[in-house]
């Protein structure tokens, strides 16, 4: 009986060492005993590799197909995703870009393509800013020339600038009017008018007179007048003058700089409505920063030309001012009656 017992303690502890043998070769190799008890085993794949089919075998690893957005192919080899945008793709990149952009482009080239002729294009009351957005750069640049606006411009002359060569030469709607006094008194200080002159809306003279002085004139201010002693000795009388100018004036709209001195010494009125003020107007003042421009300020700043550099002539201070009239006589008129407007509505 020992001996069995002894010999059946050996035959369990022989078993039990081969179980824990079997189970530590079964850990190392990464080896899992099937579950319907074979003592054949499944090789456990590794977890932390995974082959390029891995995908492929096990279709609880592959990723849910994506939704598509629907898109249409071009011949152009461009699609469109549905918002009005196409795409393309460049260097491995998709590159998207509005669908009205070539018609843009198209049309700047039609544009190019019909530039206008330089002798089309003159500065009757159209800003150049205006005729860029209209018709585009180069017109800007042919209407700038013309109005002596283009940087370093010095071909034309101040009155090539001021003046439109082939025009009217009768009345127009607006006048302009500038007068050069001389000076009357003990000191010279008090004021009569010595010359007047008008010219029309393209800059052309359509009256010029030198005036007979009616009181003894004690300066003649010629340095600034150009008014000398011969000039108006022979003048034209007053009385004379002040119904010719009254006479154009009637009913037209009034261009000047400073006019409230010009009209004092011809002794005339002219309705408020109908007076265009170069030194009164905002816009004019606020481009220059200054609450009271000199026309000479306003023509080297607006119109890039150079006035009153010596002796004052007055056909070309009221060349200068009409210029400047008809440069902003769009936006001043529309101004103005939108002002009207608004009166009359309260």
């Amino acid at each position: 009986k020992q001996k069995a017992n002894s010999s059946n303690e050996s035959l369990s502890t022989c078993q039990t060492y081969t179980k824990k043998k079997h189970l530590l070769k079964a850990e190392n190799s990464q080896e899992v005993p099937a579950i319907n008890g074979n003592r054949d085993v499944v090789k456990a794949k590794p977890t932390n590799k995974m082959d390029s089919g891995s995908a492929k075998d096990s279709p609880s690893l592959a990723k849910p197909k994506s939704k598509k957005v629907a898109t249409d192919k071009n011949l152009n080899g461009t699609k469109s995703n549905g918002k009005g945008c196409k795409e393309k793709k460049k260097n491995g990149n998709i590159l998207k870009e509005k669908g009205d952009i070539k018609h843009k482009r198209r049309k700047a080239e039609e544009h190019a393509e019909q530039q206008p002729k330089e002798a089309e294009i003159w500065f009757d009351d159209v800003d150049p800013k205006d005729i860029e957005a209209a018709i585009g750069p180069e017109a800007a640049k042919i209407a700038r020339r013309n109005l002596g606006l283009e940087t370093g411009q010095s071909g034309q002359s101040v009155e090539q600038v001021l003046v439109k060569e082939k025009a009217s030469e009768g009345l127009t709607r607006a006048v302009a009017m500038d007068c050069e006094m001389v000076g009357v008194g003990p000191k010279g200080e008090d004021s009569i008018v010595a010359r007047v002159s008008i010219v029309n809306q393209f800059g052309k003279c359509i009256y010029d007179k030198y005036v007979k002085p009616t009181e003894e004139v004690t300066d003649y201010r010629t340095a600034v007048s150009g008014i000398r002693p011969e000039n108006i000795s022979t003048g034209e009388d007053f009385k004379t003058v002040q119904k010719e100018v009254a006479d154009i004036l009637n009913g037209r709209i009034l261009v000047g700089h400073a006019l409230r001195n010009d009209l004092k010494v011809l002794f005339l009125d002219h309705p408020k409505k109908k007076i265009r003020d170069t030194q009164r107007y905002k816009p004019f003042r606020q481009r220059v920063k200054n609450s009271r421009p000199s026309l000479k300020l306003l023509c080297e700043r607006l119109l890039n030309v150079q006035v009153q550099t010596s002796e004052h002539c007055s056909i070309q201070d009221a060349q200068a001012a009409m210029r400047l009239y008809t440069l902003e006589k769009k936006k001043w008129e529309a101004a103005l009656k939108s002002k009207s407007n608004n009166k009359n509505c309260k």
